[in-house]
C-alpha cells in the first residue's frame, strides 16, 4: 500500500490547492477532510490535485462531495482510471469541475 499523503500547496490567492498523493481508504481520509476545511464564507475555489492517487475508495469519494457541497471545488488531473472508474460508477463524475490537463492545476 502506497502510504496516503496530503500536502496545502502555499496559498496564490485566487485558489487552494490540495494535493493528494497514495491509497485512500476509510483508515486514511480523515488527512483530505482535514485539508479541506474551508473557512466560512470563503470563496475561493479549492483545487484538489488527485492526479497522483494510485487508490480511492467511497470514504474518499464521500469527502469529496462533502467538500463539493460547501463551496467551489475542481478536481485537477488527470484523473487516475481507478478514480475516473469509482466516480462513473457511482454517477458521481458530473458533480465536479474536472480539469484533466495540468494547467488546470492553480
Amino acid at each position: 500500500m502506497k502510504k496516503p499523503k496530503v500536502r496545502v500547496r502555499p496559498d496564490t490567492g485566487e485558489a487552494r490547492e490540495v494535493v493528494c498523493s497514495g491509497e485512500f481508504d476509510m483508515d486514511s481520509v480523515g488527512q483530505l477532510a482535514e485539508a479541506c476545511v474551508r473557512d466560512t464564507g470563503d470563496p475561493r475555489v479549492l483545487v484538489v490535485d488527485v492526479s497522483q492517487v494510485s487508490f480511492a475508495d467511497s470514504s474518499f469519494l464521500n469527502v469529496l462531495i462533502r467538500v463539493n457541497n460547501s463551496g467551489p471545488l475542481t478536481l485537477a488531473g488527470p484523473l487516475p482510471s481507478q478514480l475516473r472508474r469509482l466516480l462513473e460508477m457511482t454517477g458521481a463524475l458530473p458533480l465536479f469541475d474536472v480539469r484533466d490537463d495540468d494547467a488546470g492545476a492553480v
